[in-house]
């Protein structure tokens, strides 16, 4: 019984070593070789200062910024511990308040603007934390923020298409522009 006992335990030490020490180690080690800026949590630095994540939306509210999904997560918006979804289905009473508010919230920030809000503004995604919009809820909201900004419609349209990435590998997934990265870029054409 004791001979039994000490090969279980020694086996039991070896897959520990193996499953908790060796490999997480020999993973982080590759993924830092081959995708170090993913492996770090794809941040985003201004002036050498991280700002932000790549994979997390921030929460822009000032008209004169991009502003991107709505986010899900309460009471703090885009807070990545409380990922999830509303759960709100499309015939909950609840949902539909809430779009109508953050149309609303829209319709004030530029009153002169009559197009379609599209839905990626006024709806949260699954997580919550979605960092991108469509290209179409870019192009929305250009005018208000060329107009907020003193910047020229055309300018500002061309780094939304600078900042709009295509599908992943052609054909998977959809056209998409990442908020922070634009709000970034029109933070430094707006300095003088």
């Amino acid at each position: 019984m004791s001979k039994l006992l000490r090969q279980s335990f020694m086996l039991l030490l070896v897959l520990s070593v193996i499953t908790g020490v060796l490999y997480p180690l020999a993973a982080t080690a590759l993924a830092q070789l081959v995708f170090p800026q993913q492996a770090n949590g794809s941040l985003v630095e201004r002036d050498g200062k991280p700002v932000g994540s790549a994979l997390i939306g921030q929460s822009f509210t000032d008209p004169k910024y991009f502003w991107g999904r709505p986010s899900a997560t309460a009471p703090n918006p885009y807070n990545a511990s409380a990922s999830s979804g509303s759960n709100q289905g499309p015939t909950n009473p609840a949902l539909a308040d809430a779009v109508k508010q953050r149309i609303a919230a829209l319709r004030a920030a530029d009153p002169g603007n009559t197009a379609p809000v599209p839905v990626d503004l006024v709806t949260a995604s699954g997580s919550g934390l979605d960092p991108q919009i469509s290209p179409a809820a870019a192009q929305y909201q250009v005018a208000r923020v060329a107009r907020l900004r003193h910047l020229d419609v055309v300018r500002v349209q061309s780094l939304v298409q600078r900042f709009t990435q295509g599908r992943q590998l052609g054909l998977l997934g959809e056209p998409r522009v990442n908020v922070l990265k634009l709000n970034l870029a029109l933070d430094a054409a707006a300095a003088p």
